[in-house]
Order: structure tokens, then sequence, then C-alpha cells
């Protein structure tokens, strides 16, 4: 069953088009992630936070990526990271316009 990753943590920049410019390797590596569909990039300079909602193919994927994400982002010497994961209801979903989003 598909799988709501939601993660964020305390960022200082760059944001925007220096995060872009910035963070492009990662986000293209990240599409070679086993299980990941697709990832919306998540950024709120005012708080100094970043992240990102994904869909994972199944928990175990999220689950595994959540772990090594966590990792990466600790080694890099980012703080105070959140990560939860999410069971989608789908009928729902879909009258919300989620439909082309899901598997």
């Amino acid at each position: 069953m598909p799988t709501l990753l939601q993660v964020d943590f305390h960022y200082e920049g760059p944001f925007g088009d220096g995060m872009s410019a910035m963070l492009k390797p990662l986000a293209e590596s990240i599409n070679q992630e086993p299980g990941m569909l697709w990832k919306i990039w998540t950024e709120n300079p005012a708080s100094q936070r970043a992240g990102g909602v994904y869909l994972f193919a199944s928990e175990q994927t999220a689950a595994d990526y959540l772990a090594m994400h966590s990792a990466r982002l600790t080694a890099m010497g980012i703080r105070d990271i959140r990560g939860q994961l999410f069971e989608i209801n789908q009928a729902l979903s879909e009258i919300n316009h989620a439909a082309g989003l899901l598997v």
C-alpha cells in the first residue's frame, strides 16, 4: 500500500533559487531510491524549516528511506529532524483531486 512520508527539519538556507541550484544533484538522486514515487519539496524561510512530502510504494520503503535520509541529514549537520509515515485514505483523497498523484 502506498505510504506518505512527511519530513521537515531546521534549515538556515539558502531558499528558493539558491536551494534549487545547490540541491539539484540530491533531488536527482532521490529519484533512484527504492519505492520512491514522487516528492514535493517544502521550504519556509520565515521559520527556517525545509523538507518534503514523499509518496513511497510501501510502508517499508518509506521507513527505510526515512532512516537513511535522517542519517544523511545528521551527517550534514542538520538538526531537529521530524519524520512521519501516513497511510492514505484513497477514496477521500480522490474526491480532492489526488487521483493523478496516487498509485
